[in-house]
């Protein structure tokens, strides 16, 4: 019975470990979808392709990010092996302990380790089912993020990064903020080009302006879709 209860709390551990994860590689610059699968990656050590490790590889902060979940992953396929295995020994069946309190025999042992493990797939449903609910997966990554920036665990960057590709390069989203040097100048005078950035489209209240000419002005909360080297796109705005 414990190691069941251990079971599906070490689930749920593994879990928000995950998704705190991926908060930390949103908050340096990764998109959020390949945030939370980069972070799934590292923590179960599957899925990590080559072209995407170099996100994570080329930056300090995701590669100090990437270690802990290998570690917390790999400790915690161990442990959660081995409370299952626990699990379905006759001894720690719930089955015994439900014979003993509630029925008025005993369910024999051989049948209480296969309804134990109908047990823990059921509970591995539920807490599937629960975790990936959006309103509740929604607020408990909102709580985390607040608190991983409160507590100044990590700065949040100005900028995302949509798209690896070969040489460097990059698509990448430039948040224009209130500190932006960025704000009333015309794309020309931004001198990003200079830096071998472009912008391929503004988003404005919510509305996409592409191709922008050289002469259009970039306002306050702007999205400057760009594309040009990751390291020229991290030294304009990192720390804006």
């Amino acid at each position: 019975m414990v190691n069941v209860l251990l079971f599906i709390l070490i689930l749920v551990a593994s879990w928000i470990i995950v998704r705190i994860g991926a908060i930390a590689f949103q908050i340096t610059g990764l998109e959020w979808s390949l945030a939370k699968f980069q972070a799934l990656s590292c923590f179960t050590g599957t899925g990590f392709t080559t072209r995407e490790s170099e996100l994570i590889v080329s930056d300090k902060r995701r590669r100090q990010i990437a270690s802990i979940l290998m570690i917390l992953g790999n400790a915690g396929l161990v442990t959660l092996i081995a409370t299952a295995a626990g699990a379905l020994t006759p001894e720690q069946t719930v089955l015994p302990w439900l014979s003993k309190t509630f029925l008025p025999f005993l369910i024999p042992k051989e049948l209480a380790v296969f309804i134990n493990l109908a047990i823990i797939a059921l509970a591995i449903l539920i807490t599937y089912k629960i975790l990936t609910n959006r309103k509740i997966s929604g607020k408990l990554t909102r709580y985390l993020r607040k608190k991983i920036i409160k507590q100044d665990i990590l700065k949040p960057v100005s900028f995302e990064e949509l798209l690896q590709l070969t040489g460097g390069y990059g698509i990448s989203r430039i948040e224009v903020t209130e500190k932006s040097p960025y704000i009333d100048k015309t794309l020309a005078e931004s001198d990003l080009r200079k830096h071998d950035i472009t912008v391929l489209a503004i988003i404005r209240d919510g509305v996409t302006i592409p191709n922008p000419t050289a002469n259009r002005k970039i306002l306050k909360d702007d999205g400057l879709i760009t594309f040009g080297k990751r390291e020229n796109i991290r030294d304009r705005v990192e720390g804006i």
